[in-house]
């Protein structure tokens, strides 16, 4: 077992994370959630990210997210240090829609519109053509092996079905980062090791760093790193990493 509390020398792309702090409240009651808190997944990398309950996952995911602010230290994504000690974007929104994708335990898709405009309307929304928007969804759907759904709604589609949308979804706008905030939970075995096998498959051919926190026991063997936060603070671990290959060895095309 390789356990790692120390900084992490800085390779381009990806996440970084750095001396990152979140103290909330003042004085007597100030409650220190993060402690000095370092990480990194590469490019091309799926991560977990695991702890009990209020051990500091949920406000990680958010400050990395740029949901909420940190109290201090250094965050980057892709090639953009977003976070020094203050956000160095000026537009939190625009970088949530065009450089994170989010991945919840509910997929969270809109009601009244079908797959491939749930799938579409963050491109558009960034201002890509609505044909071409459409395009892009069509070509993840098809490597997710959900095309055939295209024209379905939400409530039609089982439940892998609707976390396969939620994943098209987070990739459609390309971004360098996915936050997959426990996306297996709702998923029998076999269904949430097709979600694994997807999102490593995607990290590898789109380049895409991947964190998923989670507490689901059927997949953290699939890890090959895995990140313990306890009580504000992060450990390394090496996981085992167990191949998620279908047996023919057939990959999802990003």
């Amino acid at each position: 077992m390789n356990m790692n509390t120390n900084a992490i020398p800085s390779r381009s792309g990806g996440i970084l994370i750095e001396g990152l702090r979140k103290v909330y409240g003042r004085g007597d009651a100030a409650v220190e959630a993060l402690k000095h808190v370092n990480m990194q997944v590469s490019p091309g990398e799926v991560v977990g990210l695991v702890g009990p309950s209020g051990s500091g996952k949920s406000t990680l995911l958010k400050c990395l997210g740029a949901i909420i602010e940190p109290t201090s230290g250094r965050m980057t994504l892709g090639d953009e240090v977003i976070y020094d000690n203050r956000w160095l974007t000026p537009d939190l929104r625009a970088l949530r829609r065009d450089r994170i994708g989010f991945v919840f335990q509910a997929p969270y898709l809109i009601p009244f519109l079908d797959v491939t405009d749930n799938v579409a309307l963050l491109p558009m929304l960034a201002g890509m053509p609505n044909a071409k928007a459409r395009e892009r969804a069509l070509e993840l759907l098809t490597a997710l092996d959900v095309a055939h759904r295209a024209k379905a709604q939400p409530s039609q589609l089982s439940g892998g079905e609707q976390q396969r949308v939620s994943i098209a979804r987070a990739l459609a706008n390309r971004p360098p980062v996915i936050l997959a905030d426990e996306p297996t939970a709702p998923l029998d075995s076999e269904r949430a090791l097709g979600v694994m096998r997807i999102l490593n498959q995607m990290a590898q051919q789109s380049q895409t760093a991947i964190i998923v926190v989670t507490h689901d026991e059927k997949i953290i063997p699939t890890f090959k790193r895995i990140y313990h936060i306890r009580d504000g603070q992060t450990v390394e671990e090496a996981g085992q990493g167990l191949s998620l290959e279908r047996p023919n060895g057939a990959a999802v095309r990003a």
